[in-house]
């Protein structure tokens, strides 16, 4: 009977969704999980188009080896699978459908957001 009460008092509360409120790409770190099926899509935090040059990216992204050294902005490290994931974004190949546009950089000091917010 305490789980039938339970599930109802949960079913009363709103569901936090990561979409729920703007998406900030400037708060995107640890483990990442680039997902490349559009069926998918509301399963993503967001979307993201991989942007061939720096100077049009919004977040400039250095991939960690490791998820303990993925601790800001910028600084990603791959997972393995989606269920292990911080976050789960959609590659999309049209920019324009994109939430933000990110660019590889082989220099870590360079990682990071470079919006002015």
């Amino acid at each position: 009977m305490l789980s039938v009460i339970l599930t109802f008092l949960l079913a009363l509360l709103p569901a936090k969704s990561p979409a729920a409120g703007p998406l900030e790409p400037c708060r995107i770190f640890g483990s990442v999980y680039l997902e490349t099926d559009p069926g998918r899509r509301s399963y993503c935090y967001g979307t993201v188009y991989v942007e061939p040059e720096e100077a049009f990216a919004d977040v400039l992204v250095f991939k960690e080896n490791n998820k303990l050294f993925a601790d800001k902005a910028g600084l990603w490290a791959d997972a393995p699978a989606r269920n292990f994931a911080d976050y789960v974004l959609l590659v999309v190949t049209d920019r324009s459908r994109a939430d933000f546009s990110i660019h590889y950089t082989k220099v870590r000091s360079f990682a990071g957001c470079k919006s002015n917010n």
